[in-house]
């Protein structure tokens, strides 16, 4: 049998981690999941991590299984893509101690040690909170004393990984860019903030842009594998950068990309200031390139939910069916989705619908008006995007496992009048990033131009009806549940 070349690529999402092999074109061979184990620490309010050493023995084993599943094939490179904001604290020894997910609240209860969020805003494009690195590694040294002093530095979820493959720390600047200890514009480690935050820059390991080589694979890891250690440990990234990335755009598009959270993103060539402090920009993989940013929050996690709830036994195909069988919107939903310009967020959701309860009323029903509020969050989140920096192509990218949904796809093509467009692969985009990244790296030539799926707009009259009703709900929980800070 002929030996196809292929790349490996670890995606260590929120949810769940993933190995996959790709074809040079990154076209998703094989690929095997299995969840993010998380433990609550009960030191603090709300604090989850996990065991890297048993995410190490999670990786190493979808490895070999997805290099069972199709086993013609030569790895040709090995590349690695995760959660932004994640960290993995690694010990002097080389012992990885412990991971902190992009869920982690442990820093929240130390924020007032920021004196000027303004100024960090300026230095690092997003006004600081507990979400971003730094701030988890503050919590560490404030409550694990222990594991403080025993670390020696701290790695971004997708780096450790590298480092676990060829040996070699270094922090991606995509990735770098969560931490709020790197000034985007210098694209460099910041003593100013490191200073605000009180930690120590020694913490901090080299800078490595995304593309480049670290080094071939250890031999241990080989070994394990039953592959060479000719094989090159490329740079990866964030996982929203990497999606970006497999859409092949073009400076100044559009791009929303729909996992667990739904980041609503354009490619810039210089580095934007929000005078309302209320977007994000950061380093994108690719260097000189910067990523300019609304996000809508956890949409994706919300549908999954909601499927283990109304469809628990059942697969998305069923729920296609009966959504395209549902032609009602009497079911409007909020569900706590984010909106970039809004003064304070909502952390209250819920469903409305006609009473007395309508025979019409059915678990689609409840879904269906999911999408649609994940579809208006993104459309507020579009809106603050073109405050900022006008967009007026008649296009956007898409890519992420939520556009699996057709529904959803139309719904942001009328409520935002463009065109969405969806290129090959766009389920597994960070993967499919992720072999982008090593083909440049190989100089092997993905034509940009191949097929893509071009999503018209239409029902925009309809669709903005419910937009409306979609409004006027989330303004009454406002009312009901926000008090407006002055």
């Amino acid at each position: 049998m002929s030996h196809q070349e292929a790349y490996m690529i670890i995606d260590i999402g929120t949810g769940n981690v993933r190995v996959a092999i790709t074809s040079l074109n990154g076209e998703v061979l094989s690929v095997e999941r299995d969840n993010v184990v998380y433990s609550k620490d009960s030191r603090y309010n709300d604090a989850l991590d996990f065991n890297p050493e048993q995410l190490w023995s999670q990786i190493i084993n979808l490895a070999k299984k997805t290099l069972a599943t199709f086993s013609s094939v030569t790895i040709k490179a090995i590349t690695a893509s995760s959660q932004r904001e994640g960290i993995v604290l690694v010990g002097k020894n080389g012992k990885s101690l412990i991971g902190l997910p992009n869920h982690d609240h442990r820093g929240q209860e130390f924020e007032d040690i920021i004196k000027d969020g303004s100024r960090i805003y300026s230095l690092t494009g997003r006004y600081p909170s507990w979400l971003f690195s730094a701030m988890k590694f503050v919590g560490i040294k404030n409550k694990r004393a222990e594991l403080f002093e025993a670390c020696d530095f701290i790695i971004s979820i997708s780096d450790w990984a590298q480092y676990k493959l060829s040996g070699i720390a270094g922090y991606e600047h995509s990735q770098a860019s969560e931490t709020q200890l790197y000034d985007i514009e210098k694209k460099s480690w910041s003593d100013e903030l490191c200073n605000a935050f009180g930690i120590d820059k020694r913490h901090l390991p080299p800078l490595h842009y995304s593309g480049t080589v670290l080094g071939n694979l250890l031999p241990e890891v080989a070994q394990q594998l039953s592959i060479s250690t000719n094989i090159p440990v490329i740079v990866g990234g964030a996982d929203t950068q990497l999606a970006i990335k497999s859409t092949m755009p073009k400076t100044g598009d559009v791009i929303i990309v729909s996992g667990t959270t739904t980041p609503i993103t354009m490619v810039v060539d210089s580095y934007v200031i929000d005078d309302q402090q209320k977007t994000w920009t950061g380093r994108h993989v690719d260097e000189g390139k910067f990523i300019l940013e609304a996000n809508a929050g956890v949409t994706g996690l919300n549908y999954q939910r909601l499927k283990e709830v109304f469809y628990p036994n059942e697969d998305y195909a069923i729920i296609a069916k009966e959504l395209k069988e549902n032609s009602s919107t009497d079911c409007v939903a909020s569900l706590g989705s984010l909106i970039a310009d809004d003064a304070v967020q909502l952390n209250k959701g819920g469903f409305i619908f006609s009473t007395p309860v309508s025979h019409e009323l059915s678990r689609s029903s409840f879904v269906k008006a999911a999408l649609i509020d994940i579809a208006c969050s993104i459309k507020e989140n579009y809106d603050a995007l073109n405050r900022v920096k006008n967009y007026n192509k008649d296009y956007v990218w898409a890519c992420g496992g939520g556009f699996q949904s057709l529904l959803l796809t139309q719904y942001i093509a009328g409520l935002i009048n463009k065109k969405v467009l969806l290129r090959d692969g766009y389920g597994q985009a960070s993967v499919s990033g992720g072999a982008v990244i090593c083909s440049e790296v190989l100089n092997h030539k993905i034509d940009a131009s191949e097929t893509f799926t071009e999503i018209l707009p239409e029902n925009q009259d309809e669709l903005l009806k419910v937009y409306k009703e979609w409004k006027e709900l989330r303004d009454g929980l406002k009312e009901i549940f926000v008090k407006e800070k002055v």
